[in-house]
């Protein structure tokens, strides 16, 4: 583009030479069309090819005022675009905006709901887990869980968040489930062992007693017991049930707040971790955990890997169809962008100002000059075509107005 707009300098120089010339030797009246036209093209290619180059650097070298735009005022400019783009990208109304017409949690959800996407996803964290694990020494590991994670167990009371938990399972009812699966062991057990019952009234009975007098008491014991496990079994009312939920509401408070029941489950957790088995699974925890992470990671059918990739689908699944839900996701993102920007946007744009401020004058005219120096030429060119016509056209007039 260079070559082509100096080109046109070249070429309109020369037709304002040959004409010059040939005006001068008595050449024809339209000769001075020609002559002026050329000179106005010279005059605007002259023009803008000053003000094109004064933006890189000094045209030929002379040291021109307002000359060299970029190269001089290279960190001024960077220092504008930051601001410029603080105020104008980085506003914490244009950010929320700009995420919520984006609608960031539906299109997430829409594409993770798909099972190839939730697969990738999977495929990618299971690559990232096993770098991770492969790259952590197994003595550093082990040492944190020995000397930092031990100590902090040990010296903090397990007792009040254990009592917490307890309460929290209590209030919405999931221990119920535990309740009723103990219940229903407890009937199966007793309904498996009739011989054992027969067997221990047997030996409590007195010597003297006949057999067959134990074996109708061992009977009616037995379906009393039997009756009793299939009421507690089939009626969630059953007092039994009663007292075990008044029991568990007890004791999650006592683990709370009765400095005995406290104590008590200090002494057993110091003896839980007191024990070798304990000691030894401590010690050996990391390489179990670490082997179990790499095999679920390298399999790709692993049930590890099956959860992951279904929970992402399932999530994606209710982001797509839970508007209540989108909702709540897109204010969490819009109040955390709305707060990155807000307290980092200097920092931010920092980012921009920085990095210019860093760049060599002379480079950075150069690359900025690619960039948009083509276009600029056609400054050239269209200082020359247009210049021309000015030319022609002031020509013309004058010479209506006052040629002869």
């Amino acid at each position: 583009m260079k070559r082509f707009a100096t080109g046109l300098l070249l070429l309109a120089t020369v037709i304002f030479l040959v004409s010059r010339w040939w005006e001068v030797n008595d050449g024809p009246a339209w000769i001075g069309y020609i002559r002026a036209t050329a000179e106005a093209g010279m005059v605007g290619a002259l023009a803008d090819w000053f003000a094109v180059t004064a933006l890189f650097r000094r045209p030929l070298g002379l040291p021109i005022p307002h000359t060299a735009i970029i190269p001089t005022k290279k960190d001024m400019i960077g220092d504008s675009l930051g601001d410029f783009v603080g105020e104008n990208f980085l506003a914490e109304d244009v950010v929320r905006d700009k995420l919520a017409r984006v609608q960031v949690s539906q299109r997430v959800g829409a594409w993770i709901g798909q099972e190839a996407n939730a697969s990738r996803i999977t495929a990618e964290l299971a690559t990232a887990a096993r770098g991770v694990v492969t790259v952590l020494r197994d003595e550093d590991v082990q040492e944190v869980i020995e000397q930092i994670l031990v100590p902090k167990l040990l010296e903090r009371p397990i007792g009040p968040p254990l009592g917490t938990v307890l309460e929290g399972v209590l209030a919405d009812g999931s221990h119920l489930r535990l309740v009723d699966l103990v219940c229903d062991r407890a009937y199966d057990w007793v309904t498996a062992n009739h011989d054992m019952v027969l067997r221990v009234v047997h030996e409590r009975a007195p010597s003297w007693s006949p057999r067959f007098v134990d074996d109708l008491i061992a009977d009616r014991v037995y379906l009393e017991v039997q009756n009793f496990a299939w009421n507690v079994k089939t009626d969630p009312e059953h007092p039994l049930r009663k007292a075990v939920d008044r029991f568990l509401v007890e004791f999650a408070t006592d683990l709370q707040r009765d400095p005995e029941t406290i104590e008590r489950a200090e002494r057993i957790k110091f003896q839980i971790v007191g024990h070798p088995d304990v000691q030894k699974f401590i010690g050996q925890a990391w390489s179990t955990v670490k082997g179990m992470i790499l095999d679920a990671a390298a399999d790709p059918s692993s049930a590890l890997r099956n959860r992951v990739r279904d929970g992402f689908i399932a999530l994606g699944t209710r982001l797509s169809n839970d508007t209540e839900l989108r909702d709540k996701v897109d204010g969490w993102l819009a109040d955390a962008a709305g707060y990155v920007v807000r307290h980092y946007r200097a920092e931010i744009t920092t980012l921009i100002t920085d990095t210019v401020e860093r760049w060599d004058a002379e480079e950075t005219s150069r690359k900025v000059e690619l960039q948009v120096g083509r276009d600029l030429q056609f400054i050239r060119i269209n200082g020359t075509v247009v210049g021309a016509l000015a030319g022609l056209v002031i020509y013309t007039v004058g010479q209506l107005a006052f040629g002869s």
